[in-house]
């Protein structure tokens, strides 16, 4: 049969490693040691698995890997880690919303616009500071299909999209804790606010012309999700450094 040893390999992965592979997402909640398994499974991919077909995308190893490993350093081991991926695209029919006309004007004649929203990351962590952090990405994807004639009387149909990368990260402290305002203001793509109630949430959020390079994707989320924790208090963050 052809393929037979990688199809061999995709048995031996982790169960969540091989959701990945064939059905491009998964959501789960494990305990922090039980993620290492997925992490070490996922890192012998490129070398077992070359078929077009059951490769995975590199946000995988570029950004949730290592999200994956920034956040369990900083819970305990009883923690649990909330992970929902979605790496099945932009084209699922639940992503997409209705299209509808926009007004043009001359030489366009007619435009349809919709758009697609791609939630396809979204974590969730018990931190050793008694403190929960969520993080979301979402891909938001504009399209627009017109009709246009130029200046020769011909008419031609074009397609654009355009992606913002929505990066939102919400860290709710323990009961009774208060913020402390930063020395230094974020950087100004980085919107950060103060939720008040019985626990506290400190919520940071930026919009990013994309699509970018996973890699500066990657350093983007972290730099995000840096912004909650300049807010915390010194004595927020004793039980954090035992």
């Amino acid at each position: 049969m052809f393929w037979r040893r990688q199809r061999a390999a995709i048995e031996e992965f982790h169960p969540l490693h091989r959701a990945l592979v064939l059905e491009k997402w998964f959501s789960v909640s494990l305990p922090r040691d039980q993620w290492e398994p997925v992490i070490r499974s996922l890192a012998g991919h490129e070398a077992a698995v070359r078929r077009r077909k059951w490769r995975v995308t590199p946000r995988t190893s570029r950004v949730l890997v290592p999200m994956l490993r920034v956040l369990a350093a900083d819970m305990p081991p009883e923690g649990l880690l909330s992970v929902a991926l979605d790496l099945r695209g932009d084209n699922v029919p639940q992503k997409l919303t209705p299209a509808r006309d926009v007004q043009v004007s001359r030489p366009i004649l007619s435009m349809k616009e919709w758009f697609v929203f791609d939630p396809w990351l979204r974590m969730r962590a018990e931190l050793r500071d008694g403190s929960v952090v969520e993080l979301a990405v979402t891909d938001r994807i504009r399209h627009r299909k017109y009709k246009k004639r130029n200046p020769r009387g011909k008419v031609k149909y074009k397609h654009k999209t355009k992606t913002v990368q929505m990066i939102s990260v919400a860290r709710r402290l323990g009961k009774g804790a208060s913020p402390r305002t930063p020395g230094t203001p974020p950087p100004r793509w980085i919107r950060a606010r103060v939720k008040p109630g019985s626990r506290l949430t400190i919520r940071a959020d930026a919009k990013l012309l994309g699509p970018l390079p996973d890699d500066e994707l990657r350093e983007r989320i972290l730099q995000v999700s840096t912004e909650p924790f300049r807010w915390t208090p010194p004595a927020a963050s004793v039980r954090r450094a035992q």
